[in-house]
């Protein structure tokens, strides 16, 4: 399992090295030294070391459930265990939403996003929306002592 875990971690890193045309570790260097430069690749890098940091507790929690499974009586899962279950859980589903954040962030295609090298003071034309006003129904004046519960 661990394996294919390192396989994501590692096809999102080589996602990252195409899309910015340097090795990871070079990228990070260069987002510490300088963030503003290009916020795109601070971004990315940013969100790509959150997904690090939740794949290496999940793969610690994963280790400290299995070790309390090897151990625990034959049939029998005693609260402890399935408090580190739960918390295997809760770290998966962490670790997926930052790996769904860094797959947003690398997919030029996904809505919202401007094309790579759109300059960002381009516009884009958009056709107004004809709207009319809303007509709200009048109120009615509250009858003291009605309207509540009988």
């Amino acid at each position: 399992m661990s394996e294919e875990l390192d396989d994501v971690l590692g096809t999102f890193g080589q996602q990252i090295e195409a899309r910015f045309q340097m090795p990871l570790r070079q990228l990070r260097d260069a987002v510490a030294a300088a963030p503003e430069a290009n916020s795109d690749a601070t971004t990315v890098a940013r969100w790509y070391g959150h997904l690090e940091e939740a794949q290496g507790r999940l793969s610690r929690a994963e280790d400290d459930l299995v070790l309390a499974l090897d151990r625990a009586p034959a049939g029998e899962l005693e609260d402890p265990v399935m408090a580190l279950a739960d918390r295997v859980n809760s770290l998966v589903a962490v670790r997926d939403g930052r790996a769904m954040v860094v797959r947003h962030l690398l997919d030029d295609s996904a809505p919202g996003k401007r094309a790579p090298g759109a300059w960002r003071g381009a516009s884009r034309s958009v056709p107004a929306i004809a709207t009319t006003p809303v007509v709200r129904p009048a109120t009615v004046p509250a009858v003291p002592g009605r309207g509540g519960m009988r």
